[in-house]
């Protein structure tokens, strides 16, 4: 980012309430030199498994959620990697676009299980209903080699991001959330669809971008990756088209009124609670 979108970044961040700079998603056939990915595993394909050739084991031995891996990335302020060997689990390359259909013993552990064999995570009544789910949602496929999550000053030149994800507590998602109608004009600006964690950060936006919708997603929803977030804390991704247009306008809002103000007050005695900020 150039020094001029450094200041209004860190004036939107000092307005909008946060401290962590947002993260910002791409993808791209060179990746970055360090990060942190999962370690490398044969992809589970509907195909392989239906010739019995997946190794369930040591796939559910190795699991390495996508959320883990940012929550490192974000901790570190490095980036996350992930590609359709470093993919982390069945849901992280189904989500993050790497691989469909779903296989279906991951169609059958995140919903009712195998009776005798596996339980289930109870997400949904049915393998039938999630195998409709599935198919509904249908990811935008990884449009190359490398899904990128890195932090947004990371980002030079003429490089930027697909989508940009903030994490954020209640009030300042107040504010995000807001300002995301403000911009837009739409009274649905803001979903919050049913996903893994890592698919509220990627398949669901980056499936509206590509419709052409400029859609903000709420998420963290996921009760498996909750320990992963912060206490209260919730994802809010954007495409960089809307996060552009927060850049430029935010000070033209509700963010420069007396309303604000007194959230902003709220998100002070958040952090003195949390031990986070000044």
């Amino acid at each position: 980012m150039n020094v001029e979108r450094l200041r209004r970044l860190s004036e939107f961040l000092d307005r909008i309430g946060l401290d962590e700079e947002p993260m910002g998603l791409f993808y791209t056939d060179t990746p970055p030199e360090t990060g942190f990915s999962p370690r490398p595993l044969p992809l589970p394909t509907r195909e392989k498994e239906e010739r019995n050739e997946v190794d369930w084991s040591a796939v559910f031995g190795s699991f390495s959620c996508v959320m883990g891996n940012l929550w490192r990335a974000r901790r570190k302020q490095k980036a996350a990697v992930f590609d359709a060997q470093r993919f982390g689990c069945p849901g992280g390359a189904f989500w993050l676009g790497f691989m469909k259909p779903q296989s279906e013993t991951i169609i059958h552990y995140v919903s009712s299980g195998i009776p005798g064999h596996m339980k289930g995570e109870r997400y949904c009544e049915s393998p039938e209903q999630l195998r409709i789910t599935f198919d509904t949602i249908d990811p935008v496929p990884a449009p190359k080699p490398y899904c990128v999550i890195q932090p947004i000053r990371a980002f030079e030149g003429h490089q930027e991001p697909e989508l940009v994800i903030f994490f954020a507590r209640p009030e300042t998602l107040s504010g995000l959330h807001q300002l995301a109608f403000f911009l837009t004009n739409d009274p649905e600006a803001v979903m919050s669809p049913w996903a893994a964690a890592c698919g509220s950060i990627a398949a669901w936006p980056l499936r509206y971008r590509e419709e052409g919708r400029r859609k903000a997603v709420m998420g963290g929803w996921d009760c498996s990756a909750r320990k992963f977030f912060k206490t209260d804390e919730l994802s809010f991704t954007v495409p960089v088209e809307l996060f552009r247009d927060m850049l430029d306008r935010f000070d033209e809002s509700f963010l420069r009124t007396e309303t604000w103000a007194t959230v902003r007050k709220k998100i002070a005695r958040s952090r003195k609670a949390w031990g986070e900020g000044n």
